[in-house]
């Protein structure tokens, strides 16, 4: 499919139903989806135009840390290209699909999207490339993209990051490794799993959890660890996964070890005291900053990052006792 021509400023804004939250300049916070405010980014574009409208629109569950990081990348680069940025999130994928048919008939100048559901994103994200809005991909749906004419894609390969994981538990000399997915059916949370089995030597096997509810997260985990005490490293796909782990392993009398995908400032502090083995890094706030930096190129100079035919990676980098201090300064300020 030929991507589309770099798009004019339009007016409108996103129907209040479908705006979680909106940023403006100043990385103002907010909480939820599905209602609220609308507002504008102050300024204009560094070509002395109208403002250029772009969506971030995201599979993101309600309170997820790991989505803040990625809406404050987004809202630096809006800043510095003097873009109107609004970012929306439903975990339901009908209802983000929704939000992609809403910010087609509010008429905005580029999409970024993500793709954990591929299937359910494939119709309206082309109704968006027939209307005329670029579109690129962020954090999941790496093996999808290309195939529904994004025009970029910016994260993680997780089936490699997967494998680099699978390497690091055979140096590390585990036997049997619990694989915990959070969301069924998630691709990019599949391929994680899928990558660690690839490459790691011991016995590996899948728990899935409903990630909406700590509670039974703590206690599904923690029965699985009394029934199988020969588990011996538990690994989580979420930041906040790995923390709730830890009070599992305790509460189950476990030998397990932790290790996670994903970063935050608390497990920056779990990995330095030793509660945590290692964090496989993303780049959350990278993935959001891109992909809203490169609509504006594309408008502005033609540019695709890649080519249009190679994703651009974020990761995976290990975040470990000996190199966490590196990191922790940023985690500290809410950007790692």
């Amino acid at each position: 499919m030929n991507p589309p021509p770099p798009p004019r400023a339009r007016s409108g804004f996103l129907s209040a139903a479908a705006v979680a939250c909106v940023v403006v300049l100043l990385l103002t916070g907010c909480s939820g989806s599905g209602s609220g405010d609308t507002g504008l980014a102050a300024g204009t574009d560094g070509a002395g135009t109208a403002r250029m409208k772009i969506a971030l629109l995201t599979h993101a569950g309600k309170d997820d840390a790991f989505w803040e990081l990625v809406r404050k990348g987004a809202a630096t680069a809006a800043a510095k290209d003097g873009v109107e940025l609004t970012y929306a999130n439903d975990s339901d994928p009908a209802g983000q699909a929704q939000l992609v048919r809403d910010a087609i008939g509010d008429r905005v100048d580029g999409i970024a999207v993500t793709l954990a559901k591929p299937a359910a994103m494939k119709a309206p994200v082309a109704a968006a490339l027939a209307a005329g809005i670029p579109v690129v991909g962020l954090n999941s749906g790496i093996d999808a993209w290309k195939s529904q004419g994004l025009l970029e894609y910016f994260g993680q390969d997780e089936s490699v990051a997967g494998a680099a994981v699978g390497n690091k538990l055979n140096g590390l000399g585990v036997k049997h490794a619990l694989c915990v997915i959070h969301e069924r059916g998630n691709v990019a949370l599949e391929a994680r799993c899928a990558g660690v089995k690839k490459t790691f030597g011991g016995e590996t096997e899948n728990l899935y959890v409903e990630g909406t509810d700590a509670d039974a997260v703590d206690a599904v985990l923690t029965a699985k660890l009394r029934q199988e005490p020969g588990i011996d490293e538990v690994v989580t796909l979420g930041a906040q996964f790995a923390l709730d782990a830890v009070g599992s392993v305790k509460a189950a009398g476990s030998r397990a070890h932790v290790a996670t995908f994903d970063l935050n400032n608390d497990l920056v502090k779990a990995i330095r005291a030793g509660n945590v083995q290692f964090a496989v890094d993303q780049q959350p706030y990278l993935q959001g900053y891109l992909a809203v930096d490169s609509l504006w190129l594309y408008r502005h100079n033609g540019n695709i990052s890649g080519g249009g035919v190679a994703p651009v990676l974020t990761g995976p980098a290990f975040v470990t006792r000996t190199n966490v201090a590196a990191v922790a300064k940023f985690a500290a300020a809410g950007t790692r």
